[in-house]
């Protein structure tokens, strides 16, 4: 799924790390970092955006649920 105009990034995380499964970060060049991963978080963070918010990722979620709670957090910043 693409994510766009993440605004909050802290929270954007917290959704994250708030998920049952694995939460993929997939790269232009087609690599898949886990983003629970602090490491991955914070690499992803330094590439991806220089002026406090994220334009657009390309995410990968396993579990329906954690879907939602991304999804829920696109639609209401929750």
């Amino acid at each position: 799924m693409k994510v766009q105009n993440i605004k909050d990034v802290d929270k954007f995380f917290k959704v994250v790390d708030s998920c049952e499964g694995k939460v993929e970060l997939v790269t232009g060049e087609g690599d898949r970092l886990n983003l629970k991963s602090k490491l991955s978080q914070y690499v992803s963070m330094a590439n991806i955006f220089s002026d406090g918010t994220i334009k657009e990722l390309e995410i990968v979620a396993y579990e329906p649920g954690d879907i939602d709670k991304l999804v829920n957090f696109m639609i209401d910043g929750n």
